[in-house]
């Protein structure tokens, strides 16, 4: 890909219309990866319009992947995923998943302290108030202290995260600071996954046995070699499961760890944390 403009403000303004979306086929597998998709698919387009068909189809799958940040603040991430879509070479187009994977945790942290929980419910508190005393001003006061905040906000964001994006990645230390964004993306990507692990999958064995006078306790002892090793180790054979079959047997595996999951639960196995 050259490095020549090839997004209009159109294209931009496409994508903030479209990302208003990003929650609407939000699902427990992927998060929020459909609508970031559905953001970006204009650009793509226009991107990829000369491309062969591998390369719009590792495009497309490059925003599939699992995605999930505060709705507020997506604007920075798709702005900065569209300026490295449109600058960078093909073969650093992986770097596109990392830099998300590593915005995502941030911008959300960002996102839910400052906006979701603060800002948010303060206008729904004065709304509230009103509406509470029969004053129909209520939701219209809530709507209209949101809407001067949070849309200029994403609005905003989506814009800035393009042209600084654009910038850095098109300046005459582009491919140097690309690795480094990328290497920070994969660090910072890493550590997202691994606390998405441990908040996420629960594992817990009640098994204990007793040794002389002492009882030992089976996830004492586990936990003792390294705490969420249980679910550490099955997220690594899931991964390694659909790594294999390109995730082509992604049901087949979710329909096994229920079965497999009641069974030793049933046999005590497995229990309640």
């Amino acid at each position: 890909m050259e490095n020549e403009k090839k997004l209009s403000r159109s294209d931009l303004n496409k994508a903030f219309l479209r990302s208003n979306f990003l929650m609407a086929s939000s699902n427990f597998e992927r998060m929020q990866a459909l609508g970031a998709y559905y953001s970006i698919v204009p650009a793509l387009k226009k991107l990829y319009r000369n491309s062969g068909k591998e390369e719009r189809a590792a495009a497309i799958k490059r925003h599939l992947e699992f995605f999930n940040t505060n709705p507020y603040v997506y604007g920075p991430i798709l702005g900065i995923s569209m300026a490295m879509e449109e600058n960078t070479k093909e073969h650093e187009k992986e770097s596109v998943i990392s830099v998300r994977t590593g915005l995502m945790g941030p911008m959300a942290g960002v996102g839910d302290s400052l906006l979701a929980m603060t800002l948010v419910p303060i206008f729904m508190s004065i709304g509230a108030g009103l509406a509470i005393e029969g004053n129909p001003l209520g939701p219209i006061l809530f709507f209209f202290l949101f809407s001067i905040v949070i849309w200029p906000i994403k609005y905003k964001g989506l814009f800035l995260g393009y042209d600084k994006g654009s910038a850095l990645l098109t300046g005459a230390n582009g491919s140097n600071i690309l690795r480094r964004i990328s290497t920070m993306g994969n660090v910072v990507g890493m550590m997202v996954v691994g606390s998405l692990i441990v908040s996420t999958v629960k594992i817990f064995t009640p098994i204990e046995y007793t040794a002389g006078e002492s009882t030992i306790k089976v996830q004492e002892m586990l936990d003792g070699i390294m705490p969420a090793l249980l679910p550490f180790l099955l997220t690594i054979l899931v991964y390694y499961l659909l790594k294999k079959k390109n995730a082509k047997n992604a049901v087949l595996i979710i329909i096994a760890i229920m079965v497999i999951g009641i069974t030793l639960s049933l046999l005590g196995v497995l229990g309640p944390n």
